[in-house]
């Protein structure tokens, strides 16, 4: 596989199980990451919280760009992640698969582009794919009544 783009994040143990995150874009603060109880204070995300906000967050903007391009309008979307954790043969703590929802608000719902992008956005999202090649994920788009629009495994 080629490589098409690099970057590097810098992580540095603080206290504890508190993990100070730098990223390489200077505008993007530092994330302070942690561990819940008995291991940690949860004083930031752990690990898995951060990689299910990362499958919402990118699921949302490969289907904001599908639909509206440059330009999306504020406040046209609301995503729910919920990761499900479950224990391997061996006992230890996996993630066992992650349930994204999208709600979607009038502006994407109503858009002309948006019949033909429910049904390629995911292809488009960098991290749910890479994530379902070991990660099994249900992705449902709603509107903000919560009526089903569009389910796929």
């Amino acid at each position: 596989m080629s490589e098409e783009g690099r970057f590097k994040i810098q992580l540095e143990q603080r206290e504890g199980f508190q993990i100070n995150v730098a990223f390489d874009w200077k505008r993007a603060p530092d994330l302070l990451m942690d561990e819940p109880p008995p291991l940690g204070e949860q004083a930031g995300p752990n690990a898995s919280r951060l990689l299910a906000a990362a499958a919402a967050n990118c699921l949302s903007a490969s289907l904001l760009y599908c639909v509206f391009k440059d330009e999306p309008p504020a406040n046209a979307l609301r995503a729910e992640a919920v990761c499900v954790m479950v224990r391997n043969e061996k006992k230890r703590l996996r993630v066992g698969r992650l349930e994204i929802t999208l709600i979607l608000g009038e502006a994407v719902i109503q858009s002309p582009r948006f019949a033909r992008c429910k049904d390629l956005y995911e292809d488009f999202c960098v991290v749910s794919a890479s994530i379902r090649q070991g990660i099994p994920m249900r992705i449902t788009l709603q509107d903000e009544a919560g009526n089903l629009i569009h389910t796929s495994e």
